[in-house]
């Protein structure tokens, strides 16, 4: 049912079906990403993020919390839009009621631009999408302390005397990572240009022919390939995750259109996040 991307810098696994069922795990990040289905290989992971509260991103999370449970594991660390937190915790609360049970969730409800530091050097960036409901995509970052340029050639032992004299020695750069950018008009990468520059960007596009025209595929708030095309010289990642396709199209033949229409710039960065044989799964 799951498919496996395993490539640089960032493992892969879940499945994604336009308006059916989506949820990622990157393990790299030990994080999962939305949970339109609760596959049992996910439940290691100790960190959910939402990205809104559509059904098909968020209606698995109390079998995910029943399996984490029969794994004597503790619910995830769910993180998720602050407009949506009273009713998604609400209605955890219910479910937990009519279990005869009580699971303890630690909720962090996020606002744009909100940071979390996820432990050591990893950070996670809260990213408004635009999307019919209240949305949110998420950016993870390393926050590094590095050393000036200026001090590079000199003896440790000379630094540390320098250190010890209170001089400031280091920066801290940030070395974007990994975006989750998902049901959202296509502007949330022009109004968040970093989203370009990630190692690897995960990007919904639902629509990819005249099926769907642009405006109509607007109108549902999604992003379709044409936009996609018009940006092609913007994308620094190293990888392009393409994700939520809509299930009017094959995979098979969801992968002939994205070759034939993507630049070759670009194609050689996309990676469709579909099965590679068969029919979408379900």
């Amino acid at each position: 049912m799951l498919t496996h991307l395993q490539s640089k810098p960032h493992r892969i696994s879940g499945v994604s079906v336009g308006g059916v069922y989506t949820s990622l795990l990157v393990p790299e990040l030990d994080a999962i990403f939305d949970v339109g289905v609760a596959p049992r290989s996910f439940v290691g992971a100790s960190r959910l993020f939402l990205s809104h509260a559509h059904a098909d991103h968020v209606g698995a999370l109390p079998a995910l919390l029943g399996q984490r449970g029969l794994a004597g594991l503790p619910a995830p660390k769910i993180f998720l839009p602050k407009e949506i937190f009273r009713n998604i915790s609400e209605g955890i609360a219910a479910f937990n009621r009519g279990m005869h049970r009580a699971v303890q969730v630690q909720w962090v409800a996020m606002e744009p631009g909100q940071e979390e530091c996820l432990g050591g050097e990893l950070w996670v960036k809260a990213v408004r999408t635009l999307h019919s409901v209240p949305s949110l995509g998420y950016y993870f970052f390393r926050r590094v302390r590095k050393l000036r340029s200026e001090y590079l050639e000199i003896a440790s032992s000379e630094i540390a005397a320098m250190r010890k004299q209170g001089r400031q020695l280091f920066q801290t750069e940030e070395r974007p990572e990994l975006a989750y950018v998902t049901d959202t008009l296509i502007d949330v990468l022009d109004r968040n240009p970093e989203l370009y520059q990630v190692d690897t960007l995960i990007l919904e596009c639902t629509f990819l022919d005249e099926r769907k025209n642009l405006g109509e595929t607007r109108e549902k708030f999604h992003v379709h390939l044409d936009e996609i095309i018009e940006r092609a010289d913007l994308f620094e990642n190293q990888q392009i995750v393409l994700m939520h396709f809509s299930q009017v199209y094959h995979p098979n033949k969801m992968r002939e259109i994205l070759k034939r229409r993507l630049p070759a710039s670009l194609y050689s960065k996309i990676h469709a996040f579909a099965p590679a044989h068969g029919p979408w799964p379900g």
